[in-house]
């Protein structure tokens, strides 16, 4: 441990469980405030973030930033960045195997012999191969934590106790389901106003470079005074229609690195993180990332894992301020205190999930309320997506309208002038 004065930055707060900065062992270096108030910064090696944040609470210090120090991948990873195991979809049809009487070994063969994909061939062949040399099913997946997530092997490894990898992998399949539905109504609920603004502008484009400058002819042959805002507006229209090679160019150009920027994970992570600082936002994304909190928390307890144990392992589908949050709530459950305290204390339980987890506690079903909870969390964050989508159309096409309206008035504002001096 080594201390400095450095400036640091945040983490990236919308991680994805799946080879996510929390699962993988690295260098971190932490800015924390000691008990008696001072600032110091700490450095850890060869452990996770969340192992990270636990060792420097444990010793009095309040992190204040964490950033990772050196690579979080090998070369083999890195050239293989854009590529993704089809986790859903393999623990599909490896349950439908299962289930149809074949062992585990010869589910996996099956799996690999109807694969096209070369880059999911590679990785069943990696499993396969090392089940053949006598290594557990999930101390193999282990080994390729950036396509099988911390919840997953442990989800794998307690069933592996219990000898019952069907009931563990459809436990599996319901929790990814359900994000996965949320996920697609999202991405639903976001195209149409996305194919709103693109039409819109293209419409304010085709009238500014092709039919205000055909005015401006008519206007200029006329000899009248143009009110201030139409001269503007003729000027610019004739500048576009003028130039429209090196309009239309500038245009694909910056089509063309917006798509390449979005495509950049970094710089997707700092748009969300930006969008999500957004008071209107942030408090939804808290409650999603609380219900995916609560879900994964339900599988691991459902698998056999202790609760300790599951609390760390899915720190990272939370912000980084609950994760430090969760950190002090998971001290506070291994000392004993009850875990329904643990979180309200931590403001990481919503009223809702406070009483059905006290519920949980008094019947011994911590599970399956903790599901409950997340169930609720999913609806009310389905509810918010609904209301938010059908008051942004409207919102859009009046904003649009708008523009498209003050393009058009100020086109016609002399023929309006032309036509009151007649009369």
């Amino acid at each position: 441990m080594t201390q400095s004065s450095a400036s640091l930055a945040l983490p990236p707060v919308g991680k994805q469980e799946t080879g996510s900065p929390s699962s993988t062992a690295l260098s971190w270096r932490l800015k924390a405030k000691s008990a008696g108030g001072q600032l110091q910064t700490l450095e850890f090696s060869g452990i996770t973030q969340v192992e990270a944040i636990r060792r420097a609470t444990t010793r009095g210090f309040t992190v204040l930033t964490l950033e990772p120090v050196g690579k979080t991948e090998n070369p083999t990873m890195q050239a293989r960045g854009r590529e993704s195991f089809p986790l859903l979809l393999f623990c599909q049809e490896l349950l439908a195997l299962l289930e149809a009487g074949l062992n585990l070994t010869e589910a996996l063969a099956t799996l690999l012999a109807k694969e096209r994909q070369a880059f999911t061939r590679s990785i069943l062949q990696q499993i396969l191969q090392a089940l053949h040399e006598g290594r557990n099913f999930s101390d193999v997946l282990a080994t390729l934590p950036r396509h099988f997530s911390t919840i997953y092997v442990a989800t794998v490894r307690a069933s592996e106790r219990t000898g019952d990898l069907p009931q563990a992998l459809s436990r599996y399949i319901t929790y990814q389901s359900q994000f996965e539905v949320l996920r697609k109504k999202l991405v639903s609920a976001a195209i149409y106003p996305i194919m709103l603004l693109s039409v819109g502008g293209l419409v304010t484009l085709f009238l500014l470079g092709y039919v205000v400058p055909r005015f401006s002819v008519v206007y200029e042959s006329s000899g009248r005074d143009l009110p201030w805002l139409s001269s503007m507006l003729l000027s610019f229209g004739k500048v576009i229609y003028a130039n429209w090679i090196a309009a239309l160019l500038s245009l694909c150009m910056s089509g063309a690195v917006i798509i390449w920027a979005l495509a950049q994970p970094g710089f997707r992570t700092w748009l969300l993180n930006q969008a999500l600082r957004m008071p209107f936002l942030a408090k939804q994304a808290e409650t999603f990332r609380l219900a995916r909190f609560y879900r994964a928390a339900s599988l691991l307890l459902s698998a056999g894992v202790p609760l300790p144990r599951a609390l760390e392992m899915v720190s990272g589908l939370l912000g980084f301020e609950q994760q430090i949050r969760l950190q002090k709530s998971r001290v506070a459950v291994e000392q004993g205190q009850p875990f329904s305290i643990a979180l309200v204390s931590q403001q990481l339980a919503t009223p809702v999930a406070e009483s059905l987890i006290k519920v949980g506690e008094r019947s011994g079903q911590m599970a399956q309320m903790l599901e409950r909870t997340a169930r609720f969390a999913d609806e009310e964050f389905a509810r918010w997506i609904d209301w938010t989508s059908r008051l942004l159309e409207p919102v859009l096409m009046t904003i649009i309208g708008v523009v498209i309206g003050t393009v058009v008035v100020l086109m016609y504002l002399p023929i309006f002038e032309l036509a009151g001096s007649l009369r």
